[in-house]
This record gives structure tokens, sequence and C-alpha cells, in this order.
């Protein structure tokens, strides 16, 4: 099985925001780090995104 990690352009892609835009959120702690390349898996970010209260009030 490959477990696929989320770049934080991805991880912006993923939310519907640009790369800038992510920059201005505190986004969880990284699922894997090597070296200064950090990935989140795409249900770290789906969680972190349903419970932002943004939008979670939705």
């Amino acid at each position: 099985m490959v477990i696929r990690f989320l770049s934080r352009a991805e991880v912006a892609e993923h939310i519907g925001v640009k790369p800038d835009t992510l920059g201005r959120y505190r986004v969880p702690a990284p699922d894997a780090e090597v070296g200064r390349v950090r990935g989140w898996l795409p249900a770290t970010i789906d969680l972190w995104n349903a419970q932002r209260p943004s939008v979670a009030g939705r």
C-alpha cells in the first residue's frame, strides 16, 4: 500500500485556497517530515478543515 502525503501547495488546493492564503492558517502538525519537507495525510487535512470555525459554521 502506498501512502500519499500532500505538500503545502496540495493542501491549499485540497481546501480550495491559494498557497499564499494557506500561510495565514494554523495548519496541523505534519504527518511526515523528511528534512525540511513536510507532508499531510488527506484525512488529517479533511478533519482540520471541517473543524475550522469559518468552515464548521457553514
